[in-house]
């Protein structure tokens, strides 16, 4: 980590909301659908394809519960109303996971119903590990009853390749990321070239077994030995896709997209951006210092 990103990092919780808000405005829409709607056209018109993904995590409340599966719901309407070439992210603790696991299947049943009847995808997001198995294990229960959804696949766990081994095998569609959660070395590997290394391992089954992939990553690094697999493959490329989130690395989301492969950027909006920012930047601190650059460099 870098000087400057560690003075960022170390600043950022003790500022004023509306000062961290600069930061997050590089890559949070807005706190209204409206606004990640407004951001979605923008770069479906640029031609990037999206992801809305509503803020919040661990709730503990059925009313906020229910208040997400709601949000999630608008987000699909929103989507067919604007003729958006979007899906939709969730993540399962937001829609009562650590309440009870029945309470959540049938808050995600209920999005899945409407997201099948509008047809589009959803994608059921990946959490710390305290979380990985139920989530996998709601993941397998719903896949029998919804035909276009897909589950995130971290490559920092070292359960990760028999996940994807098992999931692959049925051509699931993935989406695979380095994993930005603190975890112990037990079950996390903690170098980052094994990182890297146990990424493209994944990305590698998993494309080799049939599965769509989505390759979400910021990394030159990845991106150009994904492309070196899917070529020793010979994969057409309607078979993945790539994936970045809102604001980050635009000078290599622009070339991925120019050398006209598919890349799909993740839209987060929300109430709970300020959280949802101060985590992020504490475990990833590149982005950090990236935004804080960014806004002083004007660009």
């Amino acid at each position: 980590m870098s000087i400057l990103n560690k003075l960022v990092v170390g600043t950022l919780p003790v500022l004023p909301r509306n000062f961290v808000r600069i930061f997050a405005n590089k890559y949070i829409a807005g706190d209204k659908l409206s606004d990640a709607v407004s951001a979605v056209k923008a770069l479906n018109v640029q031609g990037f394809k999206a992801t809305m993904d509503v803020l919040g995590e661990s709730i503990s409340e059925r009313d906020e519960a229910l208040k997400s599966t709601k949000d999630n719901i608008d987000v699909l309407k929103a989507i067919t109303d604007n003729n958006l070439d979007c899906n939709l992210s969730v993540k399962l603790t937001m829609l009562g996971l650590g309440i009870d696991k029945e309470f959540c299947l049938n808050n995600m049943r209920e999005i899945l119903s409407e997201a099948t009847n509008r047809n589009i995808f959803v994608r059921i997001d990946m959490e710390d590990s305290s979380v990985t198995q139920t989530t996998l294990d709601v993941f397998n229960t719903l896949r029998t009853e919804f035909d276009q959804m897909g589950i995130v696949i971290q490559a920092y766990l070292r359960r990760s390749f028999a996940d994807v081994e098992n999931l692959s095998t049925g051509q699931v569609n993935l989406r695979i990321c380095k994993g930005i959660y603190i975890e112990p070395e037990e079950i996390a590997f903690k170098g980052f070239q094994e990182v890297r290394d146990n990424f493209l391992k994944l990305v590698n089954t998993a494309l080799s077994n049939g599965s769509y992939v989505g390759i979400a990553t910021h990394d030159d690094f990845l991106v150009d030995q994904s492309i070196k697999i899917i070529n020793e493959l010979k994969l057409p490329k309607d078979k993945f896709e790539f994936q970045m989130l809102l604001g980050v690395r635009e000078n290599l989301r622009d070339k991925i997209l120019k050398e006209g492969y598919k890349l799909r950027i993740y839209v987060p909006f929300g109430e709970r951006w300020y959280e949802y920012s101060i985590r992020r930047f504490k475990e990833n601190p590149n982005i950090a210092g990236h935004v804080f650059k960014n806004i002083f460099s004007g660009n």
